[in-house]
């Protein structure tokens, strides 16, 4: 059975495949070494022995073991002396150059890897349970990283080269991809890889893993089916579209829901979903469309929920103007470090909109527009804490009011460096429990005491 329907099978099983980790790239373990310039070598022969246009018609397995049969007679005549675990060595990585990622293809493809990340060519990341290490994977030099980046645009219709220094793109299985070369990056073609998780996480997984706390869990849900505009607020890789996710689980199977990203990432579960993404300009500069333009068009097609996978610029107007008009329940996400930031950041992409406002008449926007903002942090262990869930009670002057609900209190460290603490709520019962009774949900009182 070829490595391609050993994984395939597997998955199909819901079993996890061996992780790379454990032979290869971690500081910690020994890893398998082959010759990059045999690989090379192999590689240049087969490209021209194979066609290229029958390989791609072959399926994964079956052009696999076309690779390893063609790369196996070649390595005969290239290096005889190449015998055994180091002979299938570099066959697997001279497959994975001519049918994957090149040297970051069994990173990439290793359900235990969160992103893979290539500073230079002797210089390669990648991110595990939210912590980042040192790869011993190499590629050969800045050509070598190039001709993957080339392998990785074409498929997408994309291009990159001096005139267009870097693409962000979505890879076929959902995972985002961002390039950029030189001479913007004067050091050398920079790749970085978020990979897209099969798996969806419910809120019960993030319980269990500690994210937040049983009691959060279940107000947050009770929250969604109460139709609160919520924002969720964190900085880069906290797991603020996996929150998103899980909440949107608690959403109706009745309501319409639309969303927007940039790039595709949500899974959402519930049939009447609409999913739009936005799209780079093409190579002429034009036929470029927005998420300000599907924001405004998703406000034509009847939604009962608009979910903004992350607002960036001044869609941002657009989405408080839904949200003070009668789009109850809406759900997006902001990079910020705490709640005021993720405030003052909204303040800033409305005013990016281009329209004349006074900064009074859009704090009070906001202020009307949003219950809630939830801050997600990955804390120095690499944990990923919800740290605040804070209400928004209005305006007084120039501010917005807030008020912390629940906070993230902390412990200590246990002997393993892993943060012990826990969400714990502040005593405050929120003002806008009426909502809640509006719609007939229950809030218990107790949810909010500080024994809880």
């Amino acid at each position: 059975m070829s490595r391609w329907d050993w994984q395939e099978e597997a998955h199909s099983f819901g079993a996890q495949p061996r992780s790379f980790l454990d032979a290869v790239v971690t500081d910690e373990r020994p890893e398998e070494e082959y010759d990059l310039d045999l690989v090379h070598a192999v590689h240049q022969r087969l490209i021209t022995e194979i066609d290229p246009k029958k390989l791609g018609q072959l399926p994964p397995g079956q052009a696999y073991e076309a690779v390893i049969s063609a790369g196996k007679r070649t390595l005969a005549d290239v290096a005889p002396q190449v015998m055994g675990d180091a002979r299938d060595l570099v066959l697997d990585a001279v497959a994975d150059e001519v049918l994957g990622l090149g040297p970051i293809e069994k990173l990439v493809r290793d359900p235990a890897v969160s992103e893979v990340m290539v500073n230079a060519a002797d210089l390669v990341y990648f991110e595990q349970a939210g912590v980042i290490y040192k790869s011993r994977i190499q590629f050969r030099d800045d050509e070598h990283i190039m001709r993957i980046i080339q392998r990785i645009v074409a498929p997408l219709g994309r291009r990159v080269d001096e005139s267009s220094p870097y693409v962000d793109a979505r890879l076929p299985d959902g995972s985002r991809v961002n390039i950029i070369i030189p001479p913007v990056a004067f050091r050398g073609p920079i790749i970085t890889i978020r990979k897209f998780l099969g798996d969806k996480y419910t809120i019960s997984d993030l319980v269990n893993v500690a994210t937040l706390s049983g009691t959060v869990a279940d107000f947050l849900a009770k929250c969604i089916q109460a139709k609160l505009n919520i924002l969720i607020s964190g900085g880069t890789g906290t797991g603020k579209t996996t929150l998103l996710n899980a909440l949107s689980a608690f959403i109706g199977e009745r309501e319409r829901i639309v969303t927007i990203e940039d790039p595709a990432e949500l899974k959402l579960q519930q049939e009447h979903t609409l999913g739009l993404e936005v799209r780079p300009p093409n190579i002429e500069g034009r036929n470029e469309v927005t998420q300000r333009d599907l924001v405004r068009n998703a406000l034509r097609m009847r939604p009962d929920r608009i979910i903004v996978g992350e607002v960036r610029g001044s869609e941002a107007f657009d989405m408080m103007q839904a949200m003070n008009t009668g789009h109850e329940g809406s759900l997006t996400t902001v990079h910020a470090n705490s709640p005021r930031d993720a405030l003052a950041r909204i303040e800033n992409m409305v005013l990016m909109a281009g329209f004349d406002l006074p900064v009074h008449a859009i704090r009070e926007q906001v202020a009307s527009a949003l219950h809630l903002v939830i801050q997600i942090a990955r804390l120095s262990d690499g944990s990923r804490r919800i740290t605040s869930i804070s209400e928004i009670t209005g305006q007084e002057g120039s501010t917005i009011t807030m008020q912390d609900l629940f906070v993230f209190e902390r412990r200590g460290v246990d002997e393993e460096g892993r943060i012990q603490g826990s969400l714990t709520p502040t005593g405050i019962r929120p003002h806008f429990h009426e909502l809640f009774r509006a719609a007939a949900i229950d809030l218990p009182i107790e949810m909010f005491m500080r024994s809880a």
